[in-house]
């Protein structure tokens, strides 16, 4: 493959673009517009006439062109809407919106959207009128001194005062001299913040952030940051003063905040985001941002892009930068310094010779020109900022001293440059420094912060004995306060285990802190304790304030749920002890019980003693390790949907349900006197935890089908393939309690307990269990495993639910998606047996994408350029089907031909609409052949996919005339939309059964249901059920997926060789042969009987 990509913009900026695209396999041309000499005529790179500022015209060149993507280097372009423009059109275009680019094009706005969205800035105020910006500036409680023209004013619209006074004159300058034009119509005045200026940039895909090294940029004329403002005289890259922890915490709390915040709001970033941030006393602040490369920072950043950056901007632009986040060069400095004409920032003259440019590359430099152009075969100045010499070397010193003898070369009367370019950064290295406990990785500081966030939460957790108030050396509770007479302590610790791997991959740690509260107060509960206050434990390697005091709020709420008071915790932060980004959490819970109200009550438990489980919220904390390697092996990861049976929620979701807290609701219960015994089924499972309440020689006997399953656990057996005994002790299989009563006491203890808002069933007995027998027997384990999973009756697999599960569909898309539309309407009908659970297409920025978001379905953009083969490209398609759990596949306009082993797979689940009545004209150009052809009817088919071109069963047709004088448009336009609506989504939306033949397991078809009864006789059972069959039976057949889907038919044979008509389109059809079993019988228009699974 070879691209064709165009750059917009003339500077150094656009020219260290071209440069870096140019040294991509994939790219054959990069096409700048402008541009300037540097790009003029060099390898792969040239300069192309066409106005970038008739988008219109842009995007037609684009396509006669076939320019892959457009790459926008200046500001302008992106506030004049041109990404927008682009994509309308169809042409794809990296770079933000023109909303998302008003963080860069309204300093206002983007003030008001760092306070909507708690971003780190300085404090300002925005004025419209001189007089009231100038009254501000001198009764300001704050150093007001920095003064911004709101519009873009190409990086010179701040003007930084040394006093008010100045200030003052600033806003005069701006507002009313027009010193930056209408730029300046509104201003932002900011507080002065002191500290280090650093560029902060990343690439993002809207929800994604890969950070840049950092970099600084040196604004001032001259050495020794003098003289007046510029676009830039310089950069270096990286940043020394940006560790890798800060570079951590700007990324979550200043990029990936704002990235989050715009796609909350409802405007996607997409592109570059550049920081510019202040590193404060008080911590990293946002001076201002730009949505794009800033110039020269460019020059240093991307010759460290290991990458290449023609893939990191595809993978941006398809929403896939979290697969493939760009890689950088380590150990690696680079140094750029501009060389600007005299005069700069000021009035200077033009076309004035540059010579020595060949002789700074000989030295292994890069040379990226800017303002320049070529007059008879000469480079000559023609702006203000000219070239940049940049130097990669192995250290900021040695790439300063190269880009020197770089300066030294290249020669034009009246140049401008700096030599102390990096000079800070190097001074800072060099310098040495006494060690403080930060520099080991200990913020002291970040520790009071989080206290002073916790405070109110665990203050809100006070109660009778205990009035909650951090910071002392140890907590007291009162007894007596808290009415016990005659109490014992009872005191319980525990963890949350290896689910803290998933709240962390997942990044919710909001639910966590209820799994370590419930841990060990139903642990203390066992005893009949109420819980009366908790300790927590948190620690981690590097300390992130915002994650630590999520999870604490967590530990606060679940402590009012309990009933017990947060009574103070550990925040320990070890660095070298953990990951980035990781942390371990432990708990203490202390309660109390009456001395004559303990548990368990060993010496009157007997045999014949009834067993009461109480309903666990899932999978609570225990077996996460095994849960985890079940979720490795299988197709499905935290991001996908739940299994089939599970909800609506993702995996990820569906396995950080947080642990049940009984103590409120069974508190009341064991004081009654009637509970001989509570076991918490936590680590070890039903085997392991029961015994541990029972007296010697006695054990117990339960009945799985006695209870309600959750199907996660269905789910966690058939894809581990665990045996009953690795289940029965490893989870709690839906038990998360368990009682033991008397039997004569059972059922007001039953009543009890669900009037107390608890699901509970009576589950088993207490029986005689000699020495060395196994002290809990689980009945029928695997059998509820199966019944809470999809079952088989009168051979009908179906789900136990009061509504039919959907079948879940993927459509395949190209383009505007007309189809796609016709399937989002009908599947939302009420009577769709289908849903549409995600849109992949093989082109970016296409309005069916569109389509889909405005539906709410995901979307994933796949582009086959970036494939090697068509099987590569096929397979990660399929791992987006498998992501999503598909039972069917739809290609709505999907202009790839797919390779064999995709077909095979998905044989008999993937369906195809085709312009024609096939098997006449196949291909892509079904309507010119009809109209060729001269006949007086075509129409619309549905079938099924098949490796050869449009060979595939039919399954629907329409049928519409050709008259005389039509054109292509006209038939593109018939069937109307409604038949083409009906016919696409009449697959989907009459209702389906689901069935296996008897005898024939693994053998499923995908059909059609219509509107009349089948008879299907078994010989095994001599039994029959009535069905509604399909209009047309496909004869394609293939091995039953991970999961039975609504949408699938055994094959069968229909009264042997009898051919059935397709009520819909009159065609025979003759049905397969060959399953096990028998099906006959004939079509009547009676309703199916009622008790089947999906009818």
């Amino acid at each position: 493959m070879a691209a064709r990509v165009l750059v917009i913009g003339n500077g150094g900026r656009e020219h260290t673009l071209a440069w870096k695209l140019a040294q991509s396999r994939h790219v054959k041309q990069v096409l700048v517009a402008p541009g300037n000499a540097g790009t003029a005529d060099s390898g792969k790179i040239s300069n192309t006439a066409i106005s970038v500022s008739d988008h219109s015209a842009l995007a037609q060149f684009c396509k006669e062109e076939d320019i892959e993507f457009v790459v926008v280097g200046p500001e302008a372009p992106l506030a004049a809407g041109i990404v927008g423009d682009l994509a309308a059109a169809g042409v794809r275009c990296f770079g933000p919106t023109a909303q998302a680019a008003q963080l860069e094009s309204s300093k206002r706005f983007a003030k008001e959207f760092m306070d909507r969205h708690g971003i780190p800035t300085a404090r300002w105020r925005a004025f419209t009128e001189p007089e009231e910006a100038r009254g501000f500036i001198l009764s300001a409680d704050f150093p007001a001194l920095v003064v911004k023209a709101s519009g873009l004013a190409a990086g010179k619209g701040v003007i930084v005062a040394e006093s008010r006074e100045e200030a003052c004159r600033a806003v005069q300058e701006i507002m009313q001299d027009k010193a930056f034009g209408a730029a300046g119509e509104t201003i932002v005045i900011e507080e002065l913040l002191e500290g280090e200026e650093v560029s902060c940039l990343c690439f993002t895909d809207g929800r994604t952030v890969a950070p840049m090294p950092p970099a600084q940029d040196h604004k001032r004329l001259l050495e020794g940051d003098r003289g007046p403002n510029t676009g830039g005289m310089g950069a270096y890259c990286p940043a020394p003063q940006v560790s890798k922890d800060l570079l951590l915490k700007i990324k979550n709390a200043i990029l990936q905040r704002t990235v989050d915040g715009m796609q909350q709001e409802g405007t996607p970033y997409t592109g570059v985001l550049y920081a510019g941030v202040m590193l404060t006393r008080d911590g990293p602040k946002v001076l201002e941002f730009n949505c794009r490369f800033g110039d020269p920072e460019c020059q240093v950043i991307l010759p460290l892009l290991k990458s290449d950056l023609y893939e990191v901007i595809q993978s941006t632009l398809d929403g896939l930068l979290c697969a493939a986040p760009p890689l950088w060069l380590e150990n690696r400095a680079a140094i750029t310094v501009v060389m600007a004409s005299q005069g700069y920032p000021g009035d200077y003259a033009k076309g004035v010779e540059v010579a020595g440019i060949a002789e700074a590359q000989a030295l292994g430099l890069e040379v990226f020109q800017a303002g320049t152009a070529l007059k008879d075969g000469k480079v000559v100045t023609s702006g203000g900022r000219v070239l940049t010499v940049t130097a990669i070397r192995d250290t900021l010193v040695a790439a300063l001293e190269g880009a020197k003898q770089g300066l030294a070369a290249i020669k034009f009367e009246g140049a401008v440059y700096r030599k102390d370019i990096g000079s800070r950064a190097i001074a800072f290295l060099q310098q040495p420094r006494g060690l403080t406990y930060k520099d080991s990785g200990v913020d002291i500081a970040a520790g009071n912060l989080l206290v002073k966030k916790i405070k109110p939460l665990a203050k809100a957790t006070s109660r009778p004995g205990c009035d909650v108030d951090l910071g002392g050396f140890a907590g007291l509770f009162d007894l007596k306060a808290a009415g016990f007479k005659d109490p014992l302590l009872v005191s319980g610790t525990d963890g949350v285990g290896t689910k803290l791997k998933i709240a962390q991959q997942c990044n919710q740690h909001g639910t966590i802190g209820q799994d370590l509260v419930a841990m060990c107060v139903n642990d203390i509960l066992a005893q009949g304790a109420e819980p009366l206050f908790f300790l927590d434990y948190f620690s981690c390697g590097k300390l992130d304030v915002g994650t630590a005091a999520a999870v604490v709020a967590g530990i606060a709420e679940a402590c009012r749920k309990a009933g017990c008071a947060l009574l103070g915790g550990e925040t320990a932060e070890m660095p070298d002890m953990y990951p980035p980004g990781e942390y371990d959490l432990a708990g203490f819970a202390v309660g109390a019980v009456e001395r004559d109200q303990q548990l368990p009550r060993l010496e009157s438990i007997a045999e014949g003693d009834v067993v009461i489980g109480i309903a666990s919220s899932g999978l609570h904390s225990n077996g996460f390790s095994l849960v985890r390697k079940i979720v490795a092996k299988s197709s499905l990861q935290y991001s996908s949907p739940a299994p089939h049976g599970c909800g609506d929620q993702t995996l990820g979701d569906l396995l950080l349900t947080p642990t049940r807290i009984y103590s409120q609701s069974l508190l009341p219960v064991l004081r009654s006197g009637h509970v001989k015994a509570l076991a918490h089924i936590t680590g070890g499972g039903l085997l392991e935890n029961i015994p541990r309440v029972l007296p010697p020689r006695c054990g117990v006997e339960l009945d799985a089908r006695a209870w309600r399953v959750p199907p996660i656990f269905s789910w966690l057996q058939q894809e581990g393939r665990l045996s009953e005994e690795e289940m029965a002790r490893t989870f709690n299989c839906g038990v998360g309690a368990a009682l033991v009563v008397s039997e004569d006491l059972a059922e007001p203890v039953l009543r009890d307990v669900r009037q107390h808002q608890e699901e509970a069933w009576l589950i088993g007995r207490v029986v005689a269990c000699p020495e060395g027998s196994p002290r809990v027997r689980v009945r029928h384990l695997l059998d509820a495993l199966q019944l809470s999973g999809p079952v088989v009756q009168n051979g009908c697999t179906h789900t136990p639910s009061s509504a039919p599960e959907k079948a879940r569909v993927a459509v395949l898309i190209s383009g505007t998606g007309s189809n796609l539309q016709a399937l989002i309407d009908s599947t939302r009908e009420p009577s769709s047996a289908a849903h549409i659970v995600v849109v992949v297409s093989n082109k970016a920025a296409v309005a069916g994408l569109d389509r889909a978001a405005r539906a709410g379905i995901p979307t994933r953009v796949l582009n086959h350029k970036l494939y090697k083969s068509r099987v590569e490209f096929d397979t990660a398609i399929d791992q987006v089907l498998a992501e999503f759990s598909a039972d069917i596949v739809c290609l709505a306009g999907f202009m790839r031909i797919l390779s064999g082993p995709f077909v095979r797979k998905w044989n008999g689940r993937m369906l195809n609409v085709h312009p024609s009545l096939l098997p006449s004209f196949k291909g892509a150009d079904a309507h010119e052949q009809a109209l060729a052809a001269g006949v007086a009817v075509t129409g619309c088919t549905v079938h099924f996919v098949a490796e050869d071109v449009d060979a595939g069963r039919i399954i629907l047709q329409e049928a519409v005339p050709v008259r005389r004088g039509d054109t292509v448009q006209w038939l593109l336009s018939r069937p109307r939309p409604e038949t083409r609506r009906f016919l696409l989504g009449r697959f989907l939306t009459n209702r389906v059964v689901t069935s296996r033949a008897g005898g024939a397991p693994g053998t499923w078809m995908c059909c059609l249901q219509g509107s009349r009864k089948f008879t299907c006789s078994r010989p095994c059972s001599g039994s029959s059920s009535s069905f509604r069959i399909p209009s047309t039976v496909s004869q394609t057949t293939h091995q039953t997926p991970r999961r039975p889907s609504p949408l699938f038919w055994p094959t069968a044979s229909l009264g042997g060789s009898t051919a059935v008509t397709s009520a819909g389109s009159g065609l025979p059809h003759r049905p397969s042969s060959g399953a096990v079993g028998r099906w006959s019988g004939e079509f009547t228009d009676v309703k199916p009987r009622p008790g089947l699974g999906r009818s």
